[in-house]
């Protein structure tokens, strides 16, 4: 079940709610009972490194799809 991240305009708190997506916009109520909240918006974080695979065959070309010959 997805988690959504809230926070309470009258005490400033954030919280998480675990809820289905269909729920995701409905009202939440802080933890101190403070009826306006608004969802924020997440961010995901990726961590870790990726580098791109050599091209095979072995012909330079400069990169890229049309730099690469792959384009007819």
């Amino acid at each position: 079940m997805p988690r959504y991240e809230y926070r309470c305009r009258p005490c400033g708190s954030t919280f998480e709610l675990n809820r289905p997506m269909a729920e995701s916009s409905a009202p939440a109520a802080c933890p101190q009972g403070h009826e306006d909240t608004v969802k924020l918006l997440s961010t995901v974080a990726v961590g870790g490194s990726a580098t791109a695979p050599a091209p095979k065959g072995g012909g330079g070309g400069g990169g890229g799809c049309c730099g690469g010959g792959c384009c007819g």
